[in-house]
């Protein structure tokens, strides 16, 4: 319900026709084969915080859903198999900016270890 939501509103206030909306709910689909994925067997939904410290698991997952979130996002955008080119190398330049400023903003939000 939040993805379709945040989707929704992405596309009110972009004027995008439901890119925002398709994409963020295929995303939310997925989600629990991409925790399985990227945590394998040892996956448990409550041990899953974003203020633990950046596992290459994490990454995994968040390098994956942003990547499923954008080439969906794109190719519904451009909808032509004849820009796929066009496509992946948009996909790839958005994830590589998007996780870089997820992974600031993790850091930045991180509690300290001070006491």
């Amino acid at each position: 319900m939040s993805s379709f939501c945040m989707g929704i509103l992405l596309d009110m206030f972009c004027n995008s026709g439901g890119i925002h909306t398709i994409a963020s709910l295929i995303l939310a689909y997925i989600r629990p084969s991409l925790f399985k994925f990227a945590f394998g067997l040892s996956y448990e939904y409550q041990t899953v915080k974003i203020a633990d410290k950046i596992s290459p698991e994490r990454i995994t997952l968040l390098l994956l859903a942003i990547f499923i979130h954008h080439f969906i996002l794109f190719f519904f955008e451009y909808f032509r198999f004849d820009l796929l080119l066009t496509i992946l190398s948009r996909t790839l330049a958005s994830t590589l900016f998007t996780f870089i400023i997820c992974l600031l903003t993790i850091y930045l939000i991180k509690p300290s270890n001070r006491r």
